[in-house]
């Protein structure tokens, strides 16, 4: 990816993913602070306690996903419906060379869930990492009993591959993840 392409701006009608702004902090905490419990069952975090006390700030995160997405790889986009922060998708651990791939994770507001919209958002963030970026191979890794988010997969053309047993820490616990994946029919 070009340094041209940051920030990079993706439109499904009314749906835009685009990255987080300095100017968009209140919004962004206003819905992670009203989902708190809707997602903490689904949220990454670290095996080693003070990690996960010691959280970036905001404008860190920001700032951090500024430099990744400049760098291709890493690509986190806030998704926006009628004006409105919804959640957020990220194409991320982006590989070139041999591997040519990477993966996908999201999160939405509960107040939007089962409306298509996550789905829309991983079709468009997954044709442009497969037609624009080139990548062979993207994977969307989800907990067993997350039905939502495999009905996301599916519903997104990604195939089931296999378990991945405790792949992620997830809610502090290794747990278990499905891998679904979509690949690259020009390859």
């Amino acid at each position: 990816m070009s340094m041209s392409a940051w920030p990079l701006v993706l439109t499904d009608g009314e749906i835009t993913l685009r990255p987080l702004r300095y100017r968009d902090r209140g919004a962004w905490l206003e819905v992670r602070r009203v989902n708190r419990e809707w997602l903490s069952p689904w949220e990454a975090t670290s095996p080693i306690a003070d990690e996960n006390r010691n959280l970036p700030t905001y404008f860190e995160m920001v700032k951090y996903h500024q430099r990744e997405g400049r760098s291709g790889r890493t690509l986190s986009l806030a998704i926006w419906y009628a004006g409105n922060l919804i959640g957020q998708i990220t194409l991320g651990g982006i590989s070139y060379g041999a591997y040519r791939g990477g993966h996908i994770g999201y999160w939405i507001d509960q107040r939007y869930a089962n409306k298509g919209l996550t789905t829309r958002a991983v079709r468009e963030l997954t044709r442009y990492g497969l037609e624009e970026l080139g990548l062979h191979r993207i994977e969307i890794n989800l907990r067993p009993e997350n039905a939502a988010s495999k009905r996301v997969a599916e519903k997104s053309g990604y195939v089931f591959e296999g378990l991945r047993p405790r792949y992620l820490h997830i809610d502090g616990a290794w747990r278990d993840h499905l891998c679904f994946v979509k690949e690259n029919p020009r390859f």
